[in-house]
């Protein structure tokens, strides 16, 4: 198995006390040095990723391993934590290197803008690596969740023995699973969830109160209905999945407490730019909602439905075209009451 971030304590634990999984569990790294040592010899020897989270223990059967390709050769559980950018590049890398029979389940917050429309990152690692894709998405801050607080979480699967299988994997008695069938639905609330959350941040650097925040934040979910209505392909779209913790939890928590409402809030104060914002405060962390913004406008725009998305639309503009951040409330007054 490989994974990161915050999963890497539970696989470990459940791992290591579950005769059904192997007990060593492999976690790819991206090498850098932290005050002089390499970051896979710290983890390796004190059990600590120092640099992206830093303060909690991780088990001792969690290897870190700089190699890609060794870290994933042999894996019969392959999740997926990297920001969404790069996975075509890992995918490709990891070509022919792994089983063909592997589960994979992707955990990566974002989508992929293709030549046909939208593309899910699931779906991008299936078309490159042929293995059977789940998802997990949910209201989980990282710390808190290597803290042992409890939170919920949802995996979103088609085939229910992969399901019931990748659930032994992940729940513990702090961290609950739910696992759905409408894997796609899941998918995209954790993708746009975080444009949402970028909408929240600008909200509290123009200093609005919790009324504005709760107006993105029911606006916000609309449109992500709205967008799964119109571009999931799978089926009907029920809006029972949109109560799991992937949907409305995940939204919330995000608007309050995520990176993207951190670096949007600063942003809409100080007027520095979004690259160097999340330089300065995310501490080699990616920002995933105005990447995700950005293709999502790139979709809509190919649909004409600009229009009909008004806060997606807000803060790609605001993020991307130099619209004044105080414009964004002119965009909530004039939102339609429903989509």
């Amino acid at each position: 198995m490989t994974y990161s971030q915050h999963t890497r304590c539970i696989v470990g634990l459940n791992a290591g006390r579950n005769p059904k999984f192997d007990s060593t569990v492999n976690m790819w790294v991206f090498e850098e040095v932290v005050n002089g040592r390499k970051l896979t010899e710290i983890i390796n020897t004190e059990h600590e990723n120092v640099k992206y989270l830093p303060g909690h223990k991780l088990p001792e059967n969690v290897v870190a391993v700089a190699d890609l390709v060794e870290a994933v050769g042999g894996a019969d559980v392959l999740l997926f934590v990297i920001p969404h950018q790069f996975i075509s590049r890992v995918c490709g890398t990891m070509q022919g290197k792994i089983k063909g029979n592997a589960l994979g389940m992707s955990l990566i917050k974002g989508v992929d803008e293709g030549p046909d429309g939208l593309k899910l990152i699931s779906e991008v690692i299936r078309e490159k690596l042929g293995i059977s894709m789940s998802v997990l998405m949910g209201a989980n801050i990282a710390n808190e969740v290597a803290a042992e607080k409890f939170c919920e979480t949802t995996i979103g699967c088609k085939e229910k023995a992969h399901g019931a299988l990748l659930k032994e994997l992940m729940q513990t008695d702090h961290f609950r699973v739910t696992v759905v069938e409408e894997a796609d639905v899941v998918e995209i609330c954790g993708a746009l969830k975080n444009i949402v959350a970028v909408g929240a941040g600008f909200c509290d650097g123009l200093g609005f109160g919790d009324n504005t925040k709760a107006a993105v934040i029911r606006l916000g979910l609309m449109e992500m209905i709205a967008f799964a209505r119109l571009f999931c392909s799978a089926g009907p779209v029920s809006a029972a999945t949109f109560l799991e913790s992937c949907g409305v939890a995940d939204l919330i928590t995000t608007c309050y407490g995520g990176r993207n409402r951190r670096v949007a809030e600063a942003f809409a104060k100080t007027g520095r730019s979004l690259e160097e914002l999340e330089t300065e405060m995310l501490c080699g962390q990616k920002l995933q909602g105005p990447a995700t913004a950005a293709e999502v406008h790139v979709i809509l725009k190919n649909k004409n439905l600009q229009d009909k998305f008004p806060l997606f639309t807000a803060v790609y503009e605001i993020c991307f075209e130099g619209r004044p951040v105080t414009d964004f409330i002119s965009f909530l007054q004039n939102h339609p009451a429903h989509l």
